[in-house]
């Protein structure tokens, strides 16, 4: 844990990307795999999608061809610049950023009332999975066959098929297992976390597993050996964690079920206003939950069977809601955006060599994230 802690407090800003005048939220971010990768995509609020050389934080490529809100971004694990975003118009978009072109060379498209609001894609390329709002009765998780993805032309493609008995609202978050591709993991605003195999024939006969937050689901992950658990965290910052490896026993699943992590935190004299998201440590063996304050201070937490421990605070960077972030474990460094349009490159002992920090630039609702959320699973927010 001394490790760990000495890794976030040496944690500086290296680079900042270049500033705008537009009052942008960057929502989500992902990076580039394989040797030699150096691409950082992040999704805005004005419906753009921006590519970044992941150690200059120049901008590379943006695309804005999005009639709709953006639900993320995700690079393809094998193939070297292949990008996907998912969009409340209703369709998952593949570009290829070696391109000059700002057009999307693959459009994989849902039914017509679908309003994607999630999406990832399996750790071998070859599914795309996208979770929908609620639409009438029916919420969907709907897939697709990535291996048409090309550069050669622009085409349209339907899917192979959707599961809708499973969730009963807004699919908020899917997420695939990072070594097994039949594996994922798909949340909602009804409170539940779904694992499915999709190797089988059905719906019913895919569901493994389906665990409650009691809460409207805002963030999915694996963890663990073999990242055989799961771990939840929800819109009124709660956090629920689950191991699989019990469903075949008599012992219960939850290791852990916090309804409102700010309590627990703040035991520790550690400011926290929200969750971001969380990370497994596989050279650590450690899962480690990400939250942070309103000003864009960020909170470190090492989660265990007792709870969620404070492990160290990056303070001086963002100026308002930091809403996403990747720490790479390869070089310890960590990127985040927030509110306050800023994407920030944060490196062991760095110096940085720009402009100092700039004020909040955070606007008004208009620029907010699609998500509607059930009120009734929520408690009244602590001050």
């Amino acid at each position: 844990m001394e490790k760990i802690k000495e890794q976030f407090s040496s944690l500086q800003i290296a680079k900042r990307c270049a500033l705008t005048e537009d009052p942008t939220y960057l929502l989500d971010l992902d990076i580039s795999r394989g040797e030699g990768s150096h691409l950082v995509a992040v999704s805005c609020s004005n419906k753009s999608i921006g590519v970044y050389n992941r150690e200059t934080l120049d901008l590379l490529r943006e695309y804005s061809s999005h009639p709709g809100l953006l639900s993320g971004v995700r690079f393809a694990h094998a193939r070297e610049g292949v990008l996907f975003s998912a969009c409340s118009d209703g369709a998952v978009k593949c570009w290829d950023t070696r391109l000059a072109t700002a057009e999307p060379v693959q459009v994989f498209c849902g039914y017509p009332s679908n309003i994607f609001i999630s999406f990832d894609i399996s750790c071998n390329d070859l599914i795309i999975c996208a979770g929908t709002e609620k639409v009438k009765e029916d919420a969907f998780i709907a897939f697709w066959d990535a291996r048409g993805c090309t550069s050669s032309a622009s085409s349209s493609e339907g899917p192979l098929g959707v599961y809708s008995e499973s969730h009963n609202d807004d699919v908020t978050k899917i997420c695939f297992h990072p070594t097994k591709p039949n594996l994922v993991v798909s949340g909602s605003t009804d409170g539940l976390v779904n694992v499915f195999d999709i190797n089988k024939d059905n719906e019913d006969d895919a569901l493994i597993s389906t665990c409650n937050s009691d809460s409207s689901v805002s963030f999915i992950g694996w963890a663990g050996k073999d990242c055989r658990q799961v771990y939840c965290m929800t819109h009124d910052e709660g956090f629920c964690w689950w191991d699989l490896t019990q469903l075949e026993s008599d012992e219960p699943i939850t290791l852990l079920h916090i309804p409102d992590a700010r309590d627990v935190v703040g035991a520790d004299n550690a400011k926290l206003d929200y969750l971001i998201g969380g990370f497994y440590h596989e050279k650590l063996g450690k899962l480690f939950v990400v939250g942070g304050t309103s000003t864009g201070s960020l909170c470190f937490m090492d989660c265990c069977a007792d709870g969620l421990n404070f492990v160290g605070a990056l303070q001086g960077g963002h100026s308002a809601t930091v809403r996403s972030f990747y720490w790479n474990v390869e070089d310890n460094s960590l990127l985040t955006g927030g509110e306050d349009a800023q994407l920030l490159l944060w490196k062991p002992g760095a110096v940085e060599k720009v402009f100092g920090k700039k004020t909040s630039m955070k606007a008004a609702s208009s620029v907010r994230q699609r998500v509607r959320v059930h009120q009734n699973y929520f408690k009244s927010k602590k001050k």
